[in-house]
């Protein structure tokens, strides 16, 4: 049947696309040996395209087209999604809405199962055809994909954004590609919406006043990497044993083991023997698990049977053949039972695991318990876990960037120069770039660098090329990972709890991103680090208003503040201790926070039942905490230009920020070190020592600059032990 506005000769054939081979117009490579999607097949199978990515399911590989039962929207779906795929076609072209760069496969699958919706809902209302579709069934449908409904129709919510612009999206495109379709077309005097976009439609919001993205919450964030690194670590070499044991265990006591034979009578002999080695190496019978367990009870076994918990199958596939026959119980039920008294019974996996050091350091324990198999197997999948959280929150990669890692990724750790060692992994970055992603590397911290190999440890099939992870849903690993944390198990360990709070991987990769942008050329070195797309970067460096890097840097610098005032705090909190600054700008810094505390005091005095809270300190610390300045191994209290030792230095004495990275906090007045910083000072002094030690007696120059810069942190580091036990020989 042929609607009024479709094309008068439509014969079941389309007009446009007819017999077209869709992976050549699309430009789609194939293996010679797949086989070719053709335009009238009802499923075009796209799994063995060259150059998927990882994150891509399988399920979005093929297009199921025959989910839509009438055969002429049927055809109107094939048309649409091959002109999506093939905007350069001599019959796209002139189409006036059509989109003009080609949408990815996941994209298309995402529009025809839209689509295939909106058919059926089309078809459960009596629409006979595309020409009567008008703007209050447009409505209609919008509002039964924007509400979710509960069993008796009562609206209980509302779907996302995107759900109700996908459902716009849908009869926007058939209103697009109208003249293109062959069977069945809308009206041409059709504009649902007044012709709004899907996205305005669905209401969708433009992110302009903030990242939609927000960080991981400081007290979700320490627990949880501090848990996956040490899983990481301390268990994941034991990890890699259990692995190994697993394996060897499905080798030689599985069903489908070789050598195995059916059944037949008892072996009695070969159990008889089998049994003696148990005895006589001390080891327990294997345990049966808790489900199996109560399988047997459920099948008639006596609760206070003795062999209950014995793993009866895996004896058997030990002994040569393929499963336990219950009626050979009865002759071997005697042998089974004299083992079970000399060595019992036990969990098959963990057993006499190597001790470890709990996480709190308070106790050394066994690092497992026995397990289970499937336990055993949850156990290697949780430390895998582990080392994808270790990889994403410390390196910032996206999640397609994650799945494409693949075995022998790492690269050869290499050292610019003595003692400082840079690491390096390789993947694809997918985001942006044509079909097949774009080869680039990272550079890493050791942590991640460490979890890469540990998960390359852990792969199953181990050989170069083969996918790291793979696709994997973060979230599902995630929730697994927290109760495992949170449970007995984890907390044997020592680990500290997870509280409860959203975590997902673009919420790491913003949490790394703020964390960055906080440090001197942060911003830039984000972009490079995480591989921003050029264009959103680059707005804020043109000095766009409302770009998306004006946008980072107003919430990185909201952070910072936050952060500073913190730090002033905690500053603060320790000159109330006895704990005093060092450094030129110390006695400054130190007169401040006296000021501050006379006038708590005399607030004090006024009400002495008033209890003074940290608000109060806050507010008389915000205006110090805003010309706080970090540097590597000081803070910068930049209250007068003027005096800056780095301005005068640059010859900028008028600039209204420090330059860091001409910092000498050792002669500026308004530089200031503390206990927090004398880590930095020591280790820089007894490397200088190192580097005079192997300087030539013929190379005084350099010797003379090292034993100043030397002779330096030694006094920083004195400083700073001097100013942190003066308030103590005070109080003593």
């Amino acid at each position: 049947m042929t609607t009024p506005g479709a094309v008068s000769s439509y014969d079941g054939r389309s007009a446009v696309f007819a017999g077209a081979d869709v992976c050549h117009e699309a430009g789609l490579a194939l293996p010679d040996e797949a086989s070719r999607p053709r335009f009238e097949d009802d499923i075009w199978d796209f799994s063995h395209v060259a150059g998927l990515p990882a994150q891509m399911a399988r399920c979005t590989r093929r297009f199921d087209f025959a989910a839509i039962t009438d055969p002429r929207w049927r055809l109107v779906a094939k048309e649409l999604v091959l002109a999506m795929l093939v905007p350069r076609h001599v019959s796209v072209i002139p189409l006036p809405r059509a989109y003009r760069t080609a949408l990815h496969l996941t994209t298309c699958a995402g529009r025809l199962g839209e689509l295939t919706r909106f058919f059926a809902w089309l078809g459960d209302h009596g629409v006979p055809g595309l020409e009567q579709l008008d703007t209050w069934l447009c409505e209609a449908y919008l509002a039964h994909r924007r509400y979710v409904l509960d069993e008796h129709g009562t609206v209980v919510g509302e779907q996302s954004h995107g759900t109700r612009r996908s459902a716009a999206q849908a009869v926007v495109d058939l209103v697009n590609y109208r003249e293109l379709f062959t069977a069945d077309r809308v009206s041409a005097d059709l504009r649902p919406w007044g012709g709004a976009t899907a996205s305005a439609v669905a209401e969708m919001p433009c992110g302009r006043g903030q990242n939609k993205t927000p960080p991981v919450e400081g007290t979700v964030l320490q627990p949880m990497l501090a848990a996956a690194l040490y899983l990481v670590s301390t268990l994941g070499p034991h990890a890699i044993e259990l692995a190994q044991e697993v394996r060897e265990a499905d080798r030689t006591s599985s069903c489908k083991a070789n050598g195995l034979r059916s059944a037949g009578l008892a072996p009695v002999a070969e159990f008889t023997s089998l049994l003696a080695e148990y005895e006589r190496a001390r080891t327990p019978l294997p345990m049966l698990a808790e489900h199996h367990i109560a399988d047997r009870l459920a099948d008639g076994w006596d609760p206070d049977d003795l062999l209950l918990p014995v793993a009866t199958g895996v004896l058997a596939r030990q002994a040569g053949a393929s499963q336990f026959w219950s009626r050979w119980l009865p002759a071997l039920r005697g042998p089974l039972e004299a083992s079970l008294a000399v060595v019992g019974v036990e969990k098959v996996f963990g057993r006499d695991a190597v001790e470890i050091t709990a996480a709190d350091g308070t106790s050394s324990l066994p690092w497992t318990l026995p397990l289970h198999r499937l336990e055993a197997v949850a156990l290697v999948g949780i430390v895998r876990t582990a080392a994808i959280i270790t990889l994403a929150t410390v390196s910032g990669m996206r999640a397609s960037e994650l799945m494409e890692l693949r075995v022998g990724c790492r690269r050869p750790p290499e050292e610019p120069v003595p003692g400082l060692t840079r690491f390096r992994i390789a993947s694809k970055v997918v985001k942006g770039q044509p079909l097949g992603g774009t080869d680039d590397e990272w550079v890493v911290a050791e942590p991640v660098y460490r979890a890469v190999e540990l998960a390359e440890q852990l792969h199953d099939s181990p050989q170069d090329g083969a996918l790291l992870f793979g696709r994997f849903a973060f979230d599902v690993r995630y929730r697994w990972f927290k109760n495992w944390i949170n449970s007995r198990s984890g907390q044997r360990l020592g680990l500290a709890p997870i509280p409860d709070g959203p975590v997902n991987l673009r919420m790491l990769r913003q949490t790394l991103a703020l964390e960055m942008a906080y440090r001197p050329g942060g911003v830039l070195a984000s972009k490079i680090h995480l591989k921003h797309i050029a264009v959103a970067t680059t707005e804020g460096y043109a000095s766009r208003p409302g770009g998306a890097q004006a946008e980072l840097l107003a919430e990185v610098n909201k952070h910072e503040s936050d952060r500073n005032l913190d730090l002033v705090l905690a500053e603060f909190r320790n000159y109330q201790q006895g704990i005093l600054p060092a450094g030129p700008g110390a006695r400054s810094l130190t007169e401040f926070f006296a000021h501050v505390d006379a006038k708590l005091d005399a607030t004090a005095a006024k009400a002495p039942k008033t209890q003074r809270s940290d608000r109060d300190v806050l507010n008389l610390l915000t205006k110090r905490a805003k010309v706080l300045h970090l540097g590597p191994a000081n803070y910068c209290w930049f209250t007068d230009p003027s005096r800056a030792l780095c301005l005068k230095l640059a010859g900028t004495p008028t600039a209204d920020r420090p330059l860091i990275g001409m910092c000498d906090s050792a002669r500026c007045p308004q530089a200031t070190h503390h206990p927090g910083h004398r880590p930095v000072w020591a280790e820089h002094a007894d490397r200088t020592k190192i580097f005079i030690g192997q300087i030539g007696t013929a190379r005084k120059t350099e010797r003379t600059r090292l034993q100043a810069d030397f002779d330096r942190a030694l006094r920083v580091v004195a400083e700073i032990d001097a100013a942190s036990a003066t308030m103590d020989e005070e109080s003593s």
